[in-house]
């Protein structure tokens, strides 16, 4: 795969490509909007990793302009800015996923290997997790082989779950799946909706990781 980082931190951007490329990933660096842009237009990439916070020109503008180009490749967006509305705003211009800082560095590379899978349609094929199985294509999930019956609520949770299978997914991530830009959605719905999830599919088939978010395993029920 051959990654787009756009990165103006200097140490955070040595350990990112030092990390990258020891995954066996081909990386391309530059710090500043107007190179990303630049890039981001000619060069033929698998997946971007992008700051918002980049010097000349914001990275949502950058991507913004990307997709504008129908520039489509997959972009995860890096960002300090922890506040629902920045990340709205990424998501508006065509950003696939993020993560805020500071993170892990394994949790990076696992969601960059994702959205690259999804990129080259691997996920066209149905993705299993013990004997839970989603295939995204249709939007189906089966259990032990029969038909699942769930809420729209239930299955965006889900399919969330299943895009990043073997990597926990922050709380707040699975809240913007299921209100998107709605700004007066319960607090509490999300442990609601998560609550009848787990009695239909098996409560330890989703495994809340204290202070992280949740986790799909292919724990038996």
């Amino acid at each position: 795969m051959k990654i787009l980082l756009a990165e103006d931190d200097a140490q955070l951007s040595f350990g990112l490509i030092r990390l990258l490329r020891g995954e066996g990933f081909v990386v391309d660096h530059c710090v500043n909007g107007v190179d990303a842009h630049h890039l981001g237009l000619v060069g033929d990439y698998d997946c971007g990793v992008l700051d918002l916070g980049l010097p000349m020109m914001d990275g949502a503008l950058v991507l913004e302009a990307w997709r504008g180009a129908r520039r489509e490749f997959p972009v995860l967006i890096l960002t300090a800015r922890d506040a629902w509305v920045e990340k709205a705003a990424a998501f508006k211009a065509g950003a696939d996923d993020y993560l805020t800082k500071p993170f892990l560095s394994q949790e990076l590379v696992a969601r960059v290997r994702a959205l690259g899978r999804r990129a080259r349609g691997q996920s066209a094929q149905a993705v299993c997790c013990g004997d839970l199985s989603y295939r995204p294509t249709s939007g189906e999930f089966r259990l032990a082989d029969q038909p699942l019956r769930l809420t729209a609520f239930e299955s965006r949770i889900l399919s969330k779950l299943f895009q990043f299978k073997g990597v926990v997914v922050e709380r707040e991530k699975l809240f913007d799946a299921i209100y998107g830009e709605e700004d007066e959605a319960p607090e509490n719905s999300l442990e609601v909706i998560m609550g009848r999830l787990r009695r239909k599919i098996g409560a330890a088939k989703i495994m809340t990781v204290r202070g992280q978010g949740y986790l799909l395993t292919d724990t038996a029920s």
